[in-house]
């Protein structure tokens, strides 16, 4: 990617920070009339709000790159793993429970989710890679990939499950607000929960980036540049899931992020796998930070725009976009 694009992101971004700090349904302007207790509505409310967007859009973007060239599919998006289902229903847990009033409960649930997924994607398709099945990398991809969606069929049935079988309205509500995704009321706490899975799993996956490139070339030629099939789905899975644990821990499910962002970074790139995961996550970040601004800026009665609805109702169109472009290149 050249240096220009990366400047330009950079300079993207820290643009729409500050904007995202004053936007609201409260408008903060430094140029305007002073706004009542507007220092701690910047730092206590908008300030770990923006600074989670930036973890949460960095994250999804970089593991939706990743992904995308490690299954060599450019419709695959994180939750195709079933780690974020599993999150998720672990989050719902402890709703259903009311273990959620403890602070600590419900990442720590979303997050044993999360991890939950891991092994199992790890314990079905681990030994498709075993360098005595073929040259493995093919059908091990192929088997991870069914792994992940049978994981994620069954997270979605069982926290189906759960919210038919809520004991009292609160918690229903509860549950399927939560599943929306939104960043509202978010503190620094849910920063420092985020934050360091978010970072270590996008460092995974970058250090995945060599191998994801030699993978293009061919399963017999990346292995005879020493990729190993095992290391990589390991990075693979570690990474994407500590990302998408993280995100799905503090803010819900998050759709199409991981979708979106690599096909828009792409073009201003040499299209290699590794060379997009960088990118993606600065262009992640912003497009999240964006979307959750313009989610407090829409009148609603009751509260705000939930930003997993804003970013599915963004995200559903380019889906289809993809799939007709697909269709003509194949036709």
């Amino acid at each position: 990617m050249a240096m220009r694009w990366w400047i330009m992101l950079v300079a993207l971004l820290v643009l729409a920070l500050p904007l995202s700090l004053l936007a609201g349904q409260v408008w903060i302007s430094p140029f305007g009339a002073p706004v009542p207790n507007a220092v701690p509505i910047l730092i206590e409310l908008r300030a770990p709000r923006a600074v989670l967007a930036l973890v949460i859009g960095g994250g999804l973007g970089a593991a939706g790159a990743a992904m995308q060239g490690y299954l060599r599919n450019p419709l695959a998006d994180p939750g195709l793993f079933g780690i974020a289902p599993l999150a998720a229903l672990g989050a719902v847990l402890s709703f259903f429970t009311g273990a959620s009033v403890q602070e600590w409960a419900l990442p720590l649930f979303a997050l044993c989710g999360a991890a939950l997924a891991m092994a199992l994607l790890v314990l079905i398709a681990g030994r498709a890679v075993d360098a005595k099945i073929g040259d493995g990398i093919g059908r091990g991809i192929t088997l991870f990939t069914l792994a992940g969606m049978m994981i994620a069929s069954l997270a979605g049935a069982l926290t189906s499950l759960v919210i038919s079988l809520s004991p009292n309205p609160f918690a229903l509500s509860e549950i399927v607000t939560w599943l929306m995704g939104a960043l509202e009321n978010r503190s620094w706490h849910d920063v420092a929960i985020a934050a360091p899975p978010t970072l270590f799993g996008v460092l995974l996956l970058l250090r995945a980036g060599p191998a994801l490139d030699a993978l293009t070339l061919g399963e017999a030629a990346a292995r005879s540049l020493g990729v190993e099939p095992a290391r990589l789905q390991a990075l693979m899975v570690l990474g994407v899931g500590l990302v998408v644990g993280a995100g799905v821990a503090v803010a819900g499910i998050v759709g199409f992020v991981g979708l979106i962002v690599p096909h828009l970074v792409r073009p201003l790139t040499d299209h290699r796998p590794g060379s997009l995961i960088g990118p993606s996550a600065l262009a992640g970040a912003l497009l999240v930070l964006m979307a959750d601004s313009v989610c407090r800026l829409i009148p609603l009665t009751g509260g705000e725009l939930r930003l997993g609805i804003a970013l599915s109702v963004l995200g559903a169109p380019f889906f289809l976009l993809l799939l007709l472009r697909l269709r003509r290149d194949l036709a």
